[in-house]
């Protein structure tokens, strides 16, 4: 993700010299790169890649638009099957690159975000100072309103969901296939919206059919931070239900509600998040390509201070 940025776009051999500098010993390939860039990070070869986040390469069809805007749990057949094809190339991209695993969004519910959870951030951003010394004004009022707001966005999602949740699952048996014949891990990543799949539960039984070396859990620090701090879904749940099936973590910082901020620009709880990290987990250091170098290189030492990762 942070490759993406002009000074990178065309010259891979420099994005991974520069990650190698800073203290980094792998890299992900990104949805948001195309063909040419990954065939230059494959050439190159200067850091291994651990990871492919489907689908990539980018790329656009013909009359769907992007392939990382497609919905593969779409009920459109005609978009559903597209998007399965798109993340069967990052499937064998991995097996290609010598990676572990595939990142895998498996769609949502719909294409938008629903109502309830747009009203929700729009509270967030005006709710009371959970640091002020007298009780604010107005603060059972708003409590009542984020609850009911909560409770109906849950319902929302739940009334539109089964449809959905079946594409899903038959887009995620043609990946598994796919990836067990290619010796490669799919890991379904938690998501930055409510709407998107899946819940804790949901993946739970989605992986449930599969052995750990063939589908497993991607846990996002910053979807999951996000939708905890929504009300929508408690951050521990997903360790709880899916802690022995994780493969993979994609880390970086929240601010508020925004994410993908380098760790120590944001207020995620690394020590909280450092007791539950498997061992074997494969770690990705995700923030976006607005973070500055000195924010990358002081986000690992972070990191590793807070045993979130280990080196030095």
């Amino acid at each position: 993700m942070w490759a993406v940025q002009p000074r990178f776009e065309r010259d891979m051999g420099a994005f991974m010299e520069r990650a190698s500098e800073l203290g980094y010993r792998g890299i992900e390939i990104n949805h948001s790169m195309d063909a040419e860039q990954i065939g230059a990070i494959l050439a190159i070869g200067t850091l291994p890649v651990t990871g492919v986040h489907a689908p990539a390469p980018l790329s656009r069809h013909t009359t769907l638009g992007w392939n990382r805007e497609m919905n593969i749990a779409s009920t459109d057949e005609v978009e559903r099957a597209a998007a399965v094809e798109a993340h069967l190339h990052s499937v064998d991209l991995a097996a290609q690159a010598g990676a572990r695993h595939v990142v895998v969004h498996l769609g949502g519910v719909g294409k938008r975000a629903l109502a309830g959870e747009r009203r929700l951030r729009s509270l967030y951003e005006r709710q009371p100072a959970s640091g002020a010394v007298a009780r604010p004004a107005g603060a059972d009022v708003f409590r009542e309103e984020w609850e009911r707001t909560v409770d109906q966005t849950l319902r929302e999602r739940a009334a539109l969901a089964a449809p959905y949740l079946a594409a899903a699952r038959r887009s995620l048996d043609s990946l598994a296939e796919r990836a067990q014949a290619r010796g490669v891990t799919i890991g379904l990543e938690c998501r930055l919206h409510y709407h998107e799949i899946p819940l804790p539960q949901e993946c739970a039984d989605l992986i449930a059919p599969y052995p750990a070396a063939v589908a497993g859990y991607l846990h996002d620090v910053g979807h999951a931070e996000v939708l905890h701090r929504l009300g929508l879904v408690d951050r521990a749940t997903w360790f709880d239900l899916l802690g022995e099936r994780v493969v993979g973590m994609h880390l970086h910082d929240v601010r508020r509600l925004t994410d993908h901020r380098a760790p120590g620009n944001g207020d995620v709880d690394y020590a909280w998040l450092a007791e539950r990290i498997p061992a074997t987990a494969a770690l990705t250091f995700e923030i976006d390509q607005h973070e500055s170098d000195e924010d990358v290189s002081r986000g690992l030492a972070l990191l590793r201070a807070a045993r979130v990762v280990g080196g030095s």
